[in-house]
């Protein structure tokens, strides 16, 4: 299969790149102009140039491909109120789907998150069929943006699009240029951050992900979500494996509303007094708290899913390459 990957130069889409050709597919990776391919010239690949935004450019780049994984779905960076947000990632997404309307694609991936389930109402780990039947109430623009593209994406799938929805668990690995996830890692490692917020989270080594994003492109169902999971943790043993890992200091928990009050100090010295961006922003918290237990049998009935490393092996890969690219000191 020609199988076409957006967000190859980053750490999912990159480990979802290598997965592609490693399952003997022919890899066409779309990126924009600007992007930095040097991060991924070790992979045999067709080029493509084309914004997320634009829909010729995409119409074009997705000319002599069978699916596409779309790996490349916005991500908030720069704190900007919430409706903002979900407007402008439905808007991109928009014309991403109206590119692959032109094309008769076996199978079109879309990238989404955890984040956009509801936490199961006993407590016990949640699955795929855990919906928000209206929006969430918590209104950070990482959640909100995240369920309105699942929806979104759900919608098209009924529409007729062969959309399947991949969902990874909390990914740590190496090419985490961000860092997005690892963000928490180099923290822990650096001594930088302040704290983190207890919660339950269910962590996944982003080779694999690549793999099962890979596999629901193969064998997924056209309107199904697959939740990829590694192995569940709590919040307080994922850093203390953290600081043993990097041979750092663990790092002491902080109330959410402390982190909360942390977040709103920075974000308003990044917006009125041109400081650094947030070490602790309302992304992090949103996906420190909000997180939960997953259950991922479906992928693995479904679609063969198997992980091949543990936590542990995913946080020493993660920190092994954050050591070497200079982010961890």
């Amino acid at each position: 299969m020609r199988i076409a990957v957006l967000g190859a130069t980053g750490m999912i889409g990159h480990h979802t790149a290598i997965a592609v050709v490693a399952r003997g597919h022919e890899l066409t990776i779309v990126h924009r102009e600007s992007s930095d391919m040097s991060k991924v010239q070790h992979l045999p690949y067709t080029s493509a140039i084309a914004d997320l935004s634009d829909e010729k450019a995409l119409r074009e780049a997705f000319a002599n491909v069978d699916a596409v994984i779309n790996c490349a779905a916005p991500y908030p960076t720069t704190p900007i109120p919430w409706q903002e947000e979900v407007n402008n990632s439905l808007a991109k997404m928009e014309s991403f789907y109206k590119a692959c309307e032109q094309k008769h694609l076996q199978k079109i991936v879309y990238l989404g998150a955890a984040i956009a389930l509801k936490k199961h109402p006993e407590g016990l780990p949640a699955n795929e069929t855990l919906e928000y039947s209206t929006a969430p109430a918590n209104k950070n623009p990482y959640i909100q943006a995240k369920w309105a593209m699942d929806v979104q994406a759900m919608n098209k799938a009924k529409a007729g699009l062969p959309v399947v929805i991949g969902i990874p668990s909390m990914t740590f690995g190496e090419y985490d240029y961000g860092p997005s996830t690892g963000q928490l890692l180099v923290g822990v490692a650096n001594q930088s951050l302040p704290g983190y917020v207890k919660g339950d989270r269910n962590v996944i080594y982003a080779g694999d992900a690549g793999l099962g994003l890979t596999l629901a492109c193969e064998k997924g169902v056209p309107g199904a979500r697959y939740l990829f999971t590694g192995n569940n943790i709590a919040m307080d043993d994922l850093v203390s494996l953290m600081a043993k890992v990097s041979k750092a200091p663990i790092l002491k928990s902080t109330h959410l509303c402390v982190a909360k009050i942390i977040a709103k100090i920075q974000y308003f010295k990044y917006k009125y007094g041109n400081a650094d961006l947030p070490k602790i922003s309302d992304t992090a918290i949103a996906v420190m708290s909000s997180g939960q237990f997953l259950d991922g049998t479906k992928a693995q009935k479904e679609l063969g899913f198997k992980t091949t490393h543990s936590i542990k092996e995913a946080i020493q890969k993660a920190h092994d390459w954050f050591v070497e690219v200079g982010y961890i000191k």
